[in-house]
């Protein structure tokens, strides 16, 4: 996990009173190597606040998968993991990234009575 924002403000506004890199290091218990980085990456962008995470799909498309489910409604995962040409718990995984329940629906007749 990466340090917060106004702790990396404290680290350079400390390193701008004119203490040194190591001083700094040793003080707030960060690398000098950190430390290099977040002066530099402020003087890139003006910013000190982490990069953002970038989701990525990695084996099936999100796009493609609620087309298909929406398209298939009762096709089983193993079929859905065939289609799409993965392992099985990508696709579960992938499903659950997307919040979709599969829950299949079984019909029973009202008056059956072979239960």
């Amino acid at each position: 996990m990466g340090y917060d924002i106004k702790f990396r403000e404290r680290v350079i506004e400390y390193l701008r009173e004119g203490h040194t890199e190591k001083e700094t290091a040793a003080t707030f218990k960060v690398s000098t190597f950190t430390i290099w980085k977040w002066k530099s990456k402020l003087n890139e962008t003006g910013t000190l606040a982490p990069k953002k995470r970038k989701e990525t799909w990695r084996k099936i498309d999100p796009e493609k998968l609620r087309k298909y489910v929406d398209e298939n409604p009762d096709a089983y995962q193993r079929e859905i993991a065939e289609y799409f040409g993965v392992r099985l718990y990508a696709v579960q995984k992938a499903l659950k990234r997307l919040k979709i329940t599969r829950k299949k629906n079984t019909l029973y007749k009202e008056n059956d009575e072979s239960f």
